[in-house]
């Protein structure tokens, strides 16, 4: 027993030192110089009916009753979940209509990148992060809202150095836009003010010390 716990502590130290590097979070930072694309397919809200409220509700669950694999419903009614304060309910209803898709399908950024919003809004930015980064990966694409998305999600984790340099791919892609906070309203009208106040925390951290471009 006595020689079991010495090679457990020696395993557990190889794993703190040799290992430790590996068990580290990669960094994620831009991959690309310039984000130009537009990707309209994937930054556009799910809405298979029209209406709010309770007769939103009932309207969707009617139509996912009528057609079960009705992926536009599923979707629409995982952010309403989420947004009204369901997000069990919304993690449920989002994994089963990602269950129903691979990337070819024309729902599936849509539905990637709403996920992420619904998630960042509920709290919890590592799975924003996730979903947001398996759209980056999913295709072949620089995409114009990759950028400040990424720089938001990546600050609110404190992983800083990171934010600052998506950031910095905002301004060598549109600088006329994004060298100052001023034309965040227009820019970003979708996000919340909290949001957009965040994003000027990142600006002016580029802005103290921006890094070049490798």
């Amino acid at each position: 027993m006595h020689h079991f716990h010495k090679l457990l502590f020696a395993v557990l130290a190889f794993c703190a030192t040799a290992g430790f590097a590996f068990a580290q979070t990669a960094p994620l930072v831009p991959t690309a110089e310039f984000y130009f694309d537009e990707d309209a397919r994937t930054t556009r809200t799910i809405e298979s009916q029209s209406g709010s409220g309770e007769a939103l509700v009932q309207a969707l669950l009617k139509s996912i009753q009528r057609n079960p694999r009705s992926k536009a419903d599923i979707a629409q009614l995982a952010h309403v979940a989420m947004a009204g304060g369901r997000p069990e309910l919304g993690h449920e209803l989002y994994g089963r209509v990602l269950g129903q898709m691979d990337s070819n399908d024309g729902l599936y950024r849509a539905v990637l990148w709403n996920y992420g919003w619904d998630l960042f809004r509920t709290g919890d930015a590592a799975g924003a992060l996730a979903q947001w980064d398996t759209l980056r990966k999913s295709r072949n694409i620089n995409a114009t809202w990759m950028p400040a998305t990424f720089a938001l999600a990546l600050w609110e984790l404190d992983r800083r150095d990171e934010a600052v340099q998506w950031y910095a791919a905002a301004v060598r892609s549109e600088p006329a836009r994004w060298t100052g906070a001023d034309q965040y309203e227009a820019l970003l009208p979708d996000w919340r003010e909290q949001e957009r106040a965040t994003l000027a925390e990142i600006q002016q951290a580029w802005q103290a010390d921006p890094p070049a471009w490798r």
